[in-house]
């Protein structure tokens, strides 16, 4: 049985690992089947976890008779942060390989955790805005916008960095994004550049959607935390809600000021429109990947990834099958690889899978819908309906995703001994899986009673 300062500095060091993925949009059954594993690898059996949006607790009890050592520790800051996540993943490992004492794993989390970024904030600032390009040149803008549109991308950043330095609330960090979008955009379209603001708009729709947790909203409704799932869903719900506030604002704004920002209108995608779509969602994953602090490895096998994802689905919507579906079937790949490219890159699939996404994300469903709602009375119905379908294209998206996680990952027999509750597959966090040759020297053993002994 561990000491009382031993058995502290365990629940203490499983906290701040959970802290850290839960921030970082790692679903609830990976954080709580990640602490577990190692707690019971430093000597806590079988521990209570429980995981809320905002905290985390950790309970033991050595024995009936004794009182139970309970630390709880709050989830204060919630950003994107790739490079830790994949260096606390890395560590995680070699401690349940065995390979790292507790002393040593605390000094080397306390490192992560407290050093800054090989990249400097500057360039992850362009970053988004390469992000942004991508998106534009996704939809078929031109020169313009795509220069545009990556210059309402910087400067929305830096808006929401200084807002963010000033610990404004999310909320509002989306309404001056999107608003200060729709004004960059306005602004061009009233000036000699030839472009289509709506493209634009559109373009920073995508990147302000991109820090949203669907993914995880849903992956902890389908395992069974549904405090946790239902509220990441109202942080997303509102976060989506400011950024429709901040556009239909700049849209307000654009028709007092006599300048006219169209809709866009979906029509039939040719096969030059699939390869030029193809590519501007490779520049957006990789771009997305690169300003979140991925590894720099990463971002090639990302953005083909993305690009091979966007092929399906815009060849399956070509044949007839609706947006929600052609989706769904694209998401459903990226889920099917993603761990494998993960393992091949040494960097949790989570990275991969949420990275590959984004340019599939449902800005061109919110802002047409918006479009439509502005037009009047007359539209309502069809604006309506494209709200719905962006959201039924979130929904597709992360279940996509997770049904191609759980087809390509299965849960073995040892994963299902890290936890007490239904999991889904492992986007962050351990899973082993007995190979071949360490079954067979289970068995022989198991079966020669001169090597059980």
């Amino acid at each position: 049985m561990l000491e009382a300062r031993e058995l502290n500095l365990t629940l203490d060091f499983c906290l701040r690992v959970g802290e850290l993925l839960l921030s970082s949009g790692a679903g609830a059954a990976d954080v709580t089947a990640t602490m577990q594993a190692l707690a019971w690898q430093y000597g806590v059996r079988n521990p209570e976890v429980d995981v809320t949006f905002t905290s985390l607790s950790m309970s033991f009890q050595p024995a009936p008779e004794e009182p139970s050592v309970v630390l709880i520790r709050q989830v204060k800051q919630r950003d994107i942060d790739y490079e830790d996540l994949t260096l606390v993943d890395h560590l995680v490992r070699e401690v349940l390989r065995g390979e790292v004492e507790l002393k040593d794993a605390r000094t080397r989390l306390a490192r992560i955790v407290s050093s800054g970024h090989i990249r400097p904030r500057w360039a992850a600032t362009l970053g988004w805005g390469v992000m942004a390009a991508g998106v534009g040149l996704q939809l078929g803008g031109n020169a313009a916008v795509v220069v545009i549109a990556a210059v309402a991308a910087i400067g929305i950043d830096r808006l929401q960095l200084v807002m963010g330095r000033r610990r404004i609330p999310f909320f509002y960090r989306q309404i001056a994004g999107g608003g200060l979008a729709t004004l960059i955009a306005v602004a061009a379209a009233a000036s000699w550049l030839d472009l289509d603001p709506s493209l634009v708009v559109t373009a920073n729709l995508i990147m302000l959607l991109a820090g949203i947790g669907f993914m995880g909203a849903l992956q902890d409704a389908l395992t069974g935390f549904y405090v946790t799932a239902g509220a990441r869903l109202t942080e997303a719900l509102l976060a989506t809600a400011g950024i429709i506030a901040g556009v239909s604002g700049g849209l307000t704004v654009a028709d007092l000021a006599g300048v006219s920002v169209d809709r866009i209108d979906v029509g039939t995608s040719t096969l030059k429109d699939v390869t030029v779509m193809a590519v501007g969602a490779a520049i957006c994953a990789a771009a997305f990947a690169f300003a979140s602090y991925a590894p720099r490895r990463t971002l090639l096998p990302i953005g083909l990834v993305a690009a091979v994802a966007m092929v399906i689905s815009q060849t399956v919507r070509i044949g007839g099958v609706g947006s929600t579906w052609s989706t769904a079937l694209a998401a459903f790949f990226v889920g099917l690889v993603s761990y494998t490219v993960a393992g091949r890159l040494r960097v949790p699939p989570l990275v991969v899978v949420v990275s590959a996404v984004v340019p599939m994300l449902p800005g061109l469903s919110i802002y047409r819908g918006l479009s439509l709602l502005g037009e009047g009375a007359g539209y309502t119905s069809e604006g309506l309906l494209a709200i719905i379908t962006a959201a039924s294209i979130a929904i597709a998206l992360s279940s996509g995703v997770i049904l191609g996680e759980y087809v390509a990952q299965p849960l073995k027999r040892e994963a299902h001994r890290l936890e007490s509750r239904l999991a889904g597959p492992r986007l962050v966090g351990p899973l082993k899986v007995r190979s071949r040759e360490s079954s067979r020297r289970v068995r022989r053993r198991s079966s020669d009673p001169a090597a059980r002994d």
